[in-house]
């Protein structure tokens, strides 16, 4: 039987790539965290301080059911309160599509984060494509099984588009070489993923 392309953790090829960035004994906030898989199974593994933000209060006692400490709210408010640096590296997985101001969101990260490590939905991918081709609905995948208009607000990131978008942020912060991110990726279930680990402006 043939080795899928990419490993998954907890049913997840995000999660698994996330799981080999971060290193042991950090400090992680986890933005958008669910019921707290990711980190409950990083402080299980990697014996990390592990923290979130969730709005959904339902996920926010799954989590806390898992021994994770969650903040109940929405993730700009979060970030506002917190001090600066005060995360090894902080995570926001298939979520960023959802924000008000993303890029807001990415600077907040950064401020109070050491890395930021950033993963979306590939939107692009042919296979969505081709979908919206023969249905003329907008993509419905496993982990955003919504019917439009319903469910969370959505930005439809493809190739193109997250391009433009790295561009715009690389200008902002005027250094071109602090954004390194994997190319697409593709797995069972699931269209192509994206996830950049933005870096902290050097020191001038």
């Amino acid at each position: 039987m043939s080795q899928a392309f990419v490993r998954t953790l907890l049913g997840r090829s995000d999660y698994a790539i996330i799981s080999e960035i971060v290193e042991p004994n950090t400090r992680v906030l986890d933005l958008g965290c669910g019921e707290g898989e990711l980190l409950a199974w990083l402080a299980e593994n990697k014996h990390v301080d592990a923290r979130g933000v969730e709005i959904v209060g339902g996920k926010v006692q799954q989590a806390i059911a898992r021994g994770v400490s969650v903040y109940h709210g929405d993730i700009e408010e979060a970030l506002s309160d917190l001090p600066d640096q005060a995360f090894d590296y902080v995570i926001l997985s298939q979520t960023l599509q959802e924000s008000q101001a993303p890029l807001k969101v990415l600077r907040e990260m950064l401020r109070v984060g050491s890395r930021a490590i950033v993963a979306f939905p590939n939107f692009g991918h042919w296979t969505v494509r081709l979908a919206h081709l023969f249905t003329g609905r907008a993509p419905k995948t496993k982990l955003f099984p919504h019917e439009f208009p319903d469910g969370p607000r959505l930005r439809i990131p493809g190739a193109p588009s997250t391009l433009e978008y790295r561009k715009t942020y690389l200008s902002t912060r005027r250094a071109p070489d602090q954004l390194s991110a994997k190319p697409a990726l593709r797995s069972r279930g699931f269209p192509g993923q994206q996830i950049g680990t933005p870096s902290p402006p050097r020191a001038s």
